[in-house]
C-alpha cells in the first residue's frame, strides 16, 4: 500500500478531556489502512508481526506524549490508552495489558499509589476489529469510551492487587496462576525466557525471574463494554 504524499502531521497533546474525545470519536469507522495512510504509514503485512503497532498509531493520531514512561499516555490529563481487539460479535479476544509488576523495592507499596491505580483512574479504550478471517488492513475501529472504575470496579481491583502484591512481597512469584485475581491477574511479560530480571525469593534473597505484567482480564472488559453498549442504546 503506497503512503500519500502528504501525511498529516501528528497533532499535538490534548489539552482537555472533551479534546481528546472529540479525537478519539472520529477515528470511529475508519479502517486500519486509512489510519495509517493519514501519517504516512503502511499497514504491516503480518498481523502477528503488528501486534503493537495499532497502538503505537492511534497514540501518534490522538497526541499521546507518555511513550514507555510510566505514567498515563495523556500526560497532561491523566487519561490512559487501551486499544481493545474484539471478535465479530464485539467481545475482547485477549486480556488487556496494564503495567509491569513491581518485583523489587515493593515493601510499603499501598494501592493508592500504585501504578496499576494510575493507570486505570481514566482511560480511553478503542476498540478495533480482530477476526482472523478479515485481512488487517480492512479492520475498522470502533466507537471510543472514557471510562473511570466506579466504586465496586476499584474495591475489586484492589482487592486483586493486594492479593497479587502480598504474593509477589513474600516471594511467592512462581506460585502465582491464571487462579489468582478475579479481574486483575499476573503474567509473564517476556516472550524470550532468557529475558530475566531481579526479584525477590521466599527467603528474601536476591533471585532473577520474568518480568511480570498486570492485565485485565477479558471478563472485566467484556462487562465493561455490555454496560457501555447497553447505556448507548
Amino acid at each position: 500500500m503506497t503512503a500519500p504524499a502528504d501525511p498529516v502531521a501528528a497533532p499535538p497533546a490534548p489539552r482537555t478531556e472533551a479534546e481528546l474525545l472529540q479525537r478519539a470519536e472520529a477515528l470511529g469507522g475508519l479502517s486500519l489502512a486509512e489510519l495509517a495512510a493519514r501519517f504516512g504509514q503502511s499497514v504491516p503485512r503480518d498481523p502477528v508481526r503488528a501486534k503493537g503497532w495499532f497502538g503505537q498509531l492511534v497514540e501518534v493520531a490522538l497526541g499521546a506524549t507518555a511513550a514507555s514512561l510510566p505514567e498515563p499516555d495523556f500526560q497532561l490529563i491523566g487519561v490512559e490508552l487501551k486499544s481493545l481487539p474484539i471478535d465479530a460479535r464485539g467481545r475482547p479476544k485477549e486480556s488487556t495489558y496494564v503495567c509491569t509488576v513491581p518485583l523489587t523495592d515493593n515493601v510499603g507499596l499501598t494501592w493508592e499509589d500504585s501504578l496499576v491505580r494510575r493507570k486505570l483512574a481514566r482511560v480511553l479504550w478503542l476498540p478495533v476489529e480482530s477476526a482472523a478471517e478479515r485481512p488487517l488492513a480492512e479492520r475498522r475501529i470502533g466507537t471510543a469510551l472514557l471510562w473511570s472504575p466506579d466504586a465496586e470496579e476499584e474495591d475489586a481491583l484492589r482487592r486483586d492487587w493486594e492479593e497479587l502484591m502480598d504474593m509477589v512481597c513474600l516471594g511467592e512469584l512462581e506460585r502465582i496462576s491464571a487462579r489468582h485475581g478475579t479481574w486483575l491477574q499476573i503474567r509473564p511479560k517476556a516472550a524470550d525466557s532468557r529475558a530475566l530480571c531481579a526479584s525477590t525469593d521466599a527467603n528474601g534473597d536476591a533471585a532473577l525471574s520474568l518480568p511480570r505484567g498486570f492485565y485485565l482480564r477479558t471478563r472485566f472488559t467484556a462487562r465493561l463494554l455490555a454496560r457501555h453498549w447497553a447505556g448507548a442504546r
